[in-house]
């Protein structure tokens, strides 16, 4: 199996290129060895009516929290990734310095809504050597800026070329490639005009990146650029192992006599899961609950103890610190045609009035700080509105108008209702935590893929709620709650998509607010069955839900359904939990239903603006006050 390619060729006297298929690297392909009883039990497995050894699920956690750049992991980061990988490639083959031109296409969703998902940006970036989770993310719109004005490119940051946005990259949204809705093809040529290289990538969500001869490995299970800075074990993943069902009587008997070590093959991960199922399975046979199985595969994945927890904790870092940015933010608008008000430091200052009026800073504390304050409440700024003022008049704000308040009359015999504001914490924290998160997303901020950008408000907003109001022991509870997570996230993305290009909006809030659920149960103490059905609720409540985003922007709708998906999340992992284990629907038909409900919606709501809201709203927009 090859791990990546590239197709070279020179220009005939016919015109067309010559072109021949030169694989990289090595060939990853090997056949597992099984140890003590494994081959009489896979055989006996097999013979079982029905019973089949699909590939297991799965993948480093870490490859499915990623520290990345917004807007849109499938968008931007990917594209940029993809862009880094090509280079990488180039090197290799001693060709970055023959370059004298490049042309990129862009194909289907990310022709579709790039521009408004930043992927121009991307895609040059990451010609230019900058990667997703390293870019100064406040230089990218001056760097942009400076290559479409100069029309030149520094390939990996020091060859440099000339590059026309308008001639050299081509918007082709009314054609899709075979592999994925999210294609992009990057070809180089040399001084003479001749190809010397081409090569076409996939964004398959959540920033994993693939191309046609490489869709089964390396890539769509780890988001390294260069493979040899990367483990192994991360690499590839071409062999098959379900844990066997304790229904099947064969494979139990015998199962039960020996250990897991002595069960599974050595290249395989000490838990391996396929499905929902056979993760529960799992925690039963072994005594084990979902985070933990998740932490000793890790340690397959060639990290140690410390290193699980550091990641752990800089993964909860930089979504604790992306909810501080947006709660302090001093624009008043996002950046983009619809002029979006921000509405997150809005809402962390009236929520902030309800703790002991006078005291500035937060009681909201930061874990691992040291007891410092974690986030400050903002200073009073210009873009917030006096809601108290009923005069009826009409203001002019940001070029949009403001409607007159109707109070009602005063002399009907139904009497108006007095204006007044409910207070339930739970909701308005969960709502502003993820605003805040999806705000500095949209903005193209620093934020983790979780699993995707555009829904990457919902488990940072779980996760700091939990860890402010209910766990008394914080870094326990995000080790639990990011692990558990990861967990169900490897399903959806064996068992159905991550990537809204192929299944709508279900597939990245949806996702995310199952993987929530299941989160927020475990925190607070569930059985594995329950968390399972925790976040087969959150999913369940999601199907169908399409991506239409307005003007190809990450802000309309995506922000408020962050919004809901966090409540709607806790929501989930309490019904769960107030079930007993009674429920109807596992978390496996739920994941096959999104899949079947992903292929039946059609493309104008897969993340195209060619229908829905994006098609029904004007810009520019006429945004309520908060």
């Amino acid at each position: 199996m090859f791990v990546s390619y590239l197709t070279l060729g020179r220009s005939c006297a016919s015109g067309f290129a010559r072109t021949a298929r030169i694989s990289l690297f090595y060939n990853a392909t090997r056949p597992p060895t099984l140890r003590l009883l494994t081959t009489r039990q896979l055989h006996n497995a097999r013979q079982l009516p029905g019973h089949q050894l699909p590939e297991h699920a799965v993948i480093s956690a870490f490859d499915l929290f990623s520290i990345g750049v917004g807007p849109s992991s499938s968008h931007t980061v990917g594209p940029m990734r993809a862009a880094n990988i090509f280079i990488t490639d180039l090197k290799e083959l001693d060709l970055l310095e023959k370059i004298h031109t490049m042309k990129i296409t862009l194909y289907g969703s990310l022709a579709a809504t790039g521009k408004g998902h930043h992927t121009p940006q991307a895609i040059l970036l990451g010609l230019e050597g900058s990667d997703p989770e390293t870019v100064d993310t406040g230089t990218v719109p001056s760097r942009y800026s400076a290559i479409v004005a100069n029309k030149s490119l520094l390939l990996d940051g020091c060859h440099r070329i000339r590059f026309d946005m308008d001639r050299d990259m081509l918007w082709r949204w009314d054609q899709v490639l075979k592999t994925h809705p999210n294609g992009m093809r990057f070809s180089c040529f040399g001084k003479d005009g001749d190809l010397l290289a081409t090569n076409e990538y996939f964004s398959v969500g959540g920033g994993f990146v693939v191309n046609e001869k490489t869709k089964v490995d390396e890539n769509l299970f780890y988001k390294g650029i260069d493979k040899s800075m990367v483990h192994g074990a991360r690499l590839h993943q071409t062999h098959s192992l379900a844990e066997p069902d304790l229904q099947l009587p064969h494979v139990e008997q015998s199962i039960n006599k020996i250990s897991a070590d002595q069960y599974f093959p050595e290249d395989f991960p000490p838990y391996p899961f396929d499905s929902g199922k056979t993760l529960l399975t799992l925690t039963k046979m072994h005594n084990m609950t979902i985070a933990q199985i998740v932490y000793d595969n890790e340690k397959f994945f060639g990290y140690t103890d410390d290193q699980i927890r550091e990641k752990l904790m800089k993964i909860w870092g930089v979504m604790d610190e992306c909810i501080r940015t947006g709660v302090s933010a001093t624009e008043a608008t996002l950046p983009g045609r619809l002029r979006l008000r921000r509405r997150a430091p809005i809402l962390y200052r009236r929520l902030m009035r309800g703790f002991y009026p006078g005291i500035i800073s937060s009681p909201l504390l930061s874990i691992g700080s040291g007891g410092q304050i974690s986030i400050n409440e903002p200073s009073r700024d210009r873009h917030e509105q006096d809601t108290s003022d009923n005069k009826s008049s009409i203001n002019q704000q940001n070029g949009r108008v403001i409607a007159t308040r109707v109070i009602g009359s005063l002399d009907h015999v139904v009497l108006p209702m007095p204006p007044r504001r409910t207070e339930i914490p739970a909701v308005d924290f969960l709502s502003c935590y993820a605003t805040a998160v999806n705000e500095v997303n949209a903005a193209g901020g620093r934020i983790v893929t979780s699993p995707t950008n555009g829904a990457a408000g919902i488990i940072p907003a779980v996760l700091k709620y939990i860890v402010e109001f209910v766990s008394d022991e914080p870094e326990k509870s995000v080790q639990t709650f990011l692990l558990t997570a990861a967990a169900i996230g490897m399903l959806f993305k064996r068992g159905s998509t991550i990537s809204a290009a192929e299944g709508g909006c279900q597939a990245e809030v949806g996702v995310a607010c199952s993987m929530a659920s299941a989160g927020f149960a475990a925190c607070m103490g569930a059985s594995p069955e329950i968390v399972l059905q925790a976040a087969e609720i959150g999913i369940e409540h999601n199907l169908g839900l399409t991506c239409d985003p307005i003007d190809g922007l990450v802000q309309v709708p995506c922000i408020e359904r962050n919004s809901l998906g966090a409540v709607k999340a806790v929501t989930a992992a309490q019904l769960s939990m107030a079930s007993h284990g009674v429920y109807s629907v596992t978390l496996d038909e739920a994941i096959e239903a999104m899949r079947l409900t992903a292929a039946d919606m059609s493309v104008k709501y897969k993340e195209t603006s060619l229908s829905g809201l994006a098609t029904t709203v004007k810009i520019p927009l006429t945004v309520p006050a908060c």
